[in-house]
């Protein structure tokens, strides 16, 4: 790995290349040396060198000089400039000009050992980190909207929102909890001829039955205690264009019989009202349940998922498309280093290996809440398999067996704390509303463990 680095060292003095050079090549680097600056900019000119070595002082050109024009034509190149007469102003100079670092002669070679190392390291993963911006950017196929995936069955996804964006039949997405199934719903809307219609979603196991019923068919004055003024429900906000039923396996067997009958009449009636409404909306429903499974228990109607079936589609886990894990992780280091204004500039070859070797359980969504935990509390400008070690603390050790509230209470704790404990996401996270979350805080005390962790008081 070292003998695949190639150092120049620039400096007049024989002695200081000769010194130098030994040292480099005990240290198994490829080197080449100049004995001014215009031999070294010819060599430059020839040969891509990862690290140069830099007098300030030569007799034809000055290092300064040569630093512009490494700058300038070979701006990835790791640049120290040396010196037997430093200063303060010289190394200002220097850093200013473009340097990543500055040495007095004469060396001391575990100084050099150190930085060196650290030099080369920083070039490898600028390497890194544009060989992965230039296939991010070859490759706009990967982006469909809102959606990122140049996996095959991502790209078959792609494919099929294409077809079925053209129709206005019924569509039924299925996937896990994570895997964007809002984000498809979204892209089938913008494509379609609806698209310049509102796109009206609304979470079903987020609210209890009446309030549900409320949301969906809105209600009319006086038709419940609080009803003190008409409102409209979401199959009438979404006139014209798209109503998004996500988790629709949570809906009440009741109210899926209102709402077979609102598909096939086209009209319903508010909540506490006589008069016919008539609505002409795409439905597209999401579940993370097996349906089939939720009829036979008959906690789910047969005519009413056939009605919902006419178009299915899947949405791939994460842990069946790994190869997207760069890409998705690449693009979300942007979104959170352009929201927290971090200088976050890649992740180190290692971490990005962690992370395509875990299974991300909660999938896409999962994979984002890991990079925004791991922007915000990052250290350097390279995230590390350090900053990501927390999903596998999580999932290596397993736990003796523990009561159902015990396991709640984690769980809610865990997603908090990878959230920031930022509620609203939390709560999206869980799946249950804000309200829910703050009783559930309340009732696990969990303010105060938080409290007692950090050691706060």
């Amino acid at each position: 790995m070292v003998g695949r680095f190639k150092i120049l060292v620039v400096d007049d003095e024989l002695i200081v290349r000769e010194s130098l050079v030994g040292w480099l090549k005990k240290g198994g680097y490829q080197v080449d040396t100049a004995a001014g600056g215009r031999e070294a900019i010819s060599l430059l000119d020839q040969k891509d060198f990862d690290l140069v070595f830099l007098d300030i002082k030569m007799p034809d050109l000055g290092g300064i000089e040569v630093l512009k024009h490494i700058r300038v034509r070979y701006p990835q190149t790791m640049v120290v400039m040396i010196t037997a007469y430093g200063s303060v102003e010289t190394a200002v100079e220097a850093m200013k000009s473009g340097a990543n670092d500055y040495l007095m002669k004469p060396f001391e070679p575990e100084q050099l050992t150190l930085l060196v190392e650290k030099l080369l390291q920083q070039r490898r993963i600028i390497e890194e980190n544009l060989l992965l911006r230039e296939q991010v950017a070859a490759s706009e196929q990967v982006r469909y909207g809102d959606l990122i995936g140049s996996a095959d069955c991502m790209q078959r996804l792609f494919d099929l929102i294409e077809e079925v964006a053209a129709v206005d039949s019924p569509v039924l997405l299925r996937g896990e909890t994570g895997t964007g199934k809002e984000l498809v719903a979204k892209a089938i809307h913008s494509k379609s001829g609806r698209r310049y219609g509102p796109f009206i979603p609304i979470n079903c196991g987020g609210f209890t039955e009446t309030l549900l019923e409320s949301e969906l068919f809105g209600h009319e004055i006086g038709s419940f205690t609080g009803a003190v003024r008409a409102k409209k429900g979401r199959l009438e906000l979404a006139q014209g264009g798209t109503l998004f039923l996500d988790e629709i396996g949570e809906i009440p067997l009741k109210m899926q019989v209102d709402l077979l009958r609102v598909l096939e009449e086209k009209k319903f009636h508010r909540v506490g009202g006589t008069r016919d409404i008539p609505v002409d909306f795409r439905l597209i429903s999401a579940t993370h349940r097996d349906l089939a499974r939720e009829i036979e228990q008959r906690n789910f109607r047969q005519d009413f998922f056939f009605r919902l079936n006419v178009i299915d589609i899947e949405i791939p886990p994460l842990r069946k498309r790994k190869e997207d894990v760069p890409l998705l992780a690449d693009h979300f280091l942007k979104k959170f280093r352009r929201e927290t204004n971090k200088p976050v500039e890649g992740i180190e070859a290692d971490a990005l290996e962690l992370l395509m070797s875990y299974e991300w359980p909660g999938n896409v969504r999962e994979l984002e809440n890991a990079m925004e935990r791991s922007v915000v509390l990052a250290k350097g400008r390279y995230l590390r398999k350090e900053d990501f070690a927390f999903l596998f603390r999580a999932t290596a050790v397993p736990e003796e067996p523990r009561s159902l509230q015990e396991m709640e209470k984690r769980h809610i704790h865990r997603t908090l704390k990878s959230c920031g404990w930022n509620i609203s996401r939390a709560a999206r996270i869980l799946e249950i509303n804000r309200t829910t979350l703050h009783n559930k805080i309340r009732k696990y005390r969990l303010d105060a463990v938080e409290r007692e962790t950090d050691g706060r008081p």
